[in-house]
């Protein structure tokens, strides 16, 4: 019988072991953060102050910029902190709740990413229905299912995970709290938390990841047979392929970190995908889905007229 640890703290791993490093990663971390508030904290105010932007599809990319803000905000700070403390621990409960909303978080984005999908869908495909389908009650309804299905599914991981006993070394194999390094250090029987990573998260990534694509495919049909020329097939391309890109380099990172079992994919391997699951989709979803757009950047130089 191993003997169970009282666990007050965990101790978290060194994004580098070279002291030279950490403060260029520190400022590097920084301005991505910073960016990665000030692109998405715009787009949010310029959502809710614009009439011009109130449509289904600047509702959701309103919620998805929260989301964004929100999303980087549970591990980019921690990730910086830890570059310039000696101490790299967070506590029992700080553990568990990081994980938890980094698993209700991420799972909203994909959820809200496979409904972005079909509204665009429903708006090139069928527009003389799209007001009636896409109206406000059903945009609210499909944002709250994402947001409310995705705390449950969150609220799964954190409490199964906090039952666990840890009769091994308290140090993460992990920049942040996770349900994977979690799992190494505890004993007894992990294999429900295991089975609940490999079917329920991979489940409901490959769905979301499925609808998502599945919409875009259906845009890109539609407008290739109504237009048959390289006018139609140049505008297909242009509206889904910079969506394909994001949702792409979203459900790549995700897939490598969490549905194949742990015993296939080791922990360690996945550190560099999870920093960059963190960062880089947080970063570019306001460049791909806003900041490109007319409307949008008309918005914002109206809000900063007014503003000076």
């Amino acid at each position: 019988m191993e003997n169970v640890t009282t666990v007050n703290e965990f101790l978290l791993l060194e994004l580098t072991s070279t002291q030279e490093l950490q403060p260029v990663l520190f400022v590097t971390l920084l301005i991505i953060y910073m960016i990665d508030l000030f692109g998405n904290g715009s787009i949010l105010v310029v959502v809710i102050l614009e009439p011009r932007l109130y449509s289904p599809m600047y509702f959701f990319l309103g919620n998805l910029s929260c989301l964004d803000i929100c999303y980087s905000s549970v591990t980019l700070p921690i990730l910086m902190a830890n570059l310039l403390s000696a101490h790299k621990a967070v506590s029992f409960l700080g553990c568990i709740t990081q994980l938890h909303f980094f698993h209700f978080l991420g799972c909203t984005e994909s959820i809200l990413l496979a409904i972005m999908g079909f509204d665009r869908f429903v708006a090139i495909c069928y527009p003389l229905r799209y007001t009636l389908i896409m109206n406000l009650k059903a945009c609210i309804l499909l944002a709250t299912v994402a947001w409310i299905t995705s705390f449950f599914y969150a609220l799964m991981h954190s409490v199964m995970t906090a039952r666990l006993n840890f009769c091994h070394s308290l140090k993460l194999n992990y920049f942040f709290c996770d349900v994977k390094p979690l799992l190494e250090l505890a004993c007894g029987d992990i294999r429900l938390n295991q089975w609940l990573i490999f079917i329920v998260t991979g489940s409901l990534s490959m769905a979301a990841c499925f609808l998502t694509f599945l919409s875009y495919l259906y845009i890109i049909g539609f407008l290739l047979f109504k237009n048959r020329t390289c006018c139609g097939l140049h505008k297909a391309l242009s509206t889904c392929a910079s969506h394909f890109m994001v949702v792409s380099l979203f459900y790549g990172t995700v897939g490598l970190t969490y549905i194949p079992p742990a015993s296939v994919t080791s922990v360690s391997q996945g550190r560099y995908v999870a920093v960059i699951h963190t960062t880089v989709t947080s970063l570019l979803n306001p460049l791909i889905y806003t900041l490109r757009n007319k409307e949008v950047k008309l918005a914002l130089k109206r809000q900063l007229r007014l503003q000076l």
